[in-house]
């Protein structure tokens, strides 16, 4: 016991770590406290010029010393010079481990919708720009974002409102709020009454994946753009016109998915099979890693897409028995806390564990506690200041490439 009391010092911590040199010792805040105190003292009665000579690897971070904000300033201005530490910190990280590292040419990105965040304008104003300046290849989102962004395709409207408002009012009114975002209830009716009309094409009436029903969906929404003149409102149509594949984690937990069961009762036979979304998600992960490239992964809030997406590797490693490390880059924004036990706040280290993220890359992984309806518009502006547009990967048009590596090397470790 007296052995093991010998190894430590100075409160517990481990000598080693601290080192035992006595000029060491006498520089760092575990020296002698009086002698450090007279050293202050006497510099500051020689010169007005203090301070001290940091040595430390934990301070070589860049001073914090930003320069007054005078409204002047753009986004990558205000980000790079104005957000210092705590969140804005981790945004200005997450905005640069987006841009530097995450949109290299060979990275393909992922990116997870949770929350209503199209319904607030986040489908106009964020993603579709992502995904047309190509730095967004494949999502995965909440159904219900799909059907409150196919409003705007319609030319159907949603409001500013007040959260206070009694909703026992607007029941009576006939108007349907999101928090602040308000809109009227035929809104829901018109779009529902879309949806089936499309659905009930002869192009529906199979087996297919979430980005096939999807794709269909948003060639119809292009048309009745066009036919109402309006300049690409919808998420959908804008990942049809871009090749970008659109699945969700849960087809039938959304009005989208409420009327696929109601055409069924009907006699459809529309069906979004969960098989296939599962495996030509992981062939989009295989097929970047075997093609000399890269996965990285944009988490717009967490929950079943977060799990989707990340679930891609142990789909790969653990149930197909293929040789693979993990994704290699993880940017998430979430209000979420970790210590819950919910999917949206499982950290990118617990990840690791499952074999989702690659160990080697958790040092790039940032985590932004914020609001996506915040951070996202700040990220995309960011990175389109930064970074010029890549070629779009159109992965859609690619599925069935990226499943035969997928079938090949199953095969190959099943053998």
């Amino acid at each position: 016991m007296a052995a093991k009391k010998s190894e430590r010092a100075r409160g517990g911590f481990k000598a080693s770590r601290h080192g035992t040199g006595e000029a060491k010792r006498k520089a760092s805040a575990a020296g002698d406290k009086a002698a450090q105190k007279r050293a202050a003292e006497a510099r500051e009665s020689k010169s007005p010029k203090v301070g001290t000579k940091a040595q430390s690897t934990f301070l070589r971070g860049k001073k914090i010393d930003p320069r007054k904000l005078d409204g002047t300033e753009t986004v990558v201005q205000l980000v790079e010079g104005a957000f210092q530490s705590y969140n804005s910190g981790r945004l200005r990280e997450a905005c640069g481990l987006f841009t530097e590292l995450m949109l290299q040419k060979e990275v393909t990105v992922g990116m997870t919708l949770t929350g209503a965040l199209t319904p607030a304008g986040l489908g106009m104003s964020t993603i579709i720009p992502l995904m047309e300046a190509g730095f967004v290849d494949w999502i995965i989102s909440t159904g219900a974002n799909l059907y409150h962004d196919a409003h705007f395709g319609l030319g159907l409207s949603m409001h500013r409102g007040n959260p206070q408002a009694s909703d026992t009012v607007l029941r009576e009114e006939g108007v349907v709020r999101i928090y602040d975002v308000f809109f009227d209830y035929d809104v829901l009716l018109s779009t529902d009454a879309f949806f089936r009309k499309v659905i009930r094409a002869p192009e529906f009436q199979r087996a297919m994946s979430s980005a096939e029903f999807h794709h269909l969906c948003g060639k119809y929404l292009v048309e009745r753009e066009k036919a109402l003149g309006i300049p690409q409102k919808s998420l959908l149509a804008a990942a049809y016109r871009c090749g970008v594949p659109i699945y969700t984690s849960s087809p039938g937990d959304s009005s989208i998915g409420m009327n696929v069961a109601a055409l069924a009762l009907e006699g459809g036979t529309c069906v979004i099979d969960p098989n296939k979304d599962v495996n030509e998600t992981a062939s989009i992960v295989l097929h970047a890693k075997r093609i000399g490239g890269q996965s990285a992964v944009l988490i717009a809030g967490g929950g079943s897409p977060k799990n989707f997406a990340l679930q891609t590797e142990p789909q790969i490693q653990e149930v197909l028995g293929i040789d693979e490390k993990g994704h290699d880059y993880f940017l998430q924004i979430t209000d979420a806390r970790p210590d819950t036990g919910g999917l949206s706040g499982a950290t990118p280290a617990e990840a690791v564990s499952w074999g989702k993220i690659d160990p080697d890359k958790l040092p790039d992984a940032v985590v932004c506690y914020l609001d996506s309806t915040i951070a996202l518009p700040i990220l995309t502006s960011y990175a389109l200041a930064k970074r010029k547009p890549r070629k779009l990967k159109r992965l859609y048009d690619r599925r069935a490439e990226m499943m035969a590596t997928l079938q090949r090397e199953f095969a190959k470790a099943n053998r």
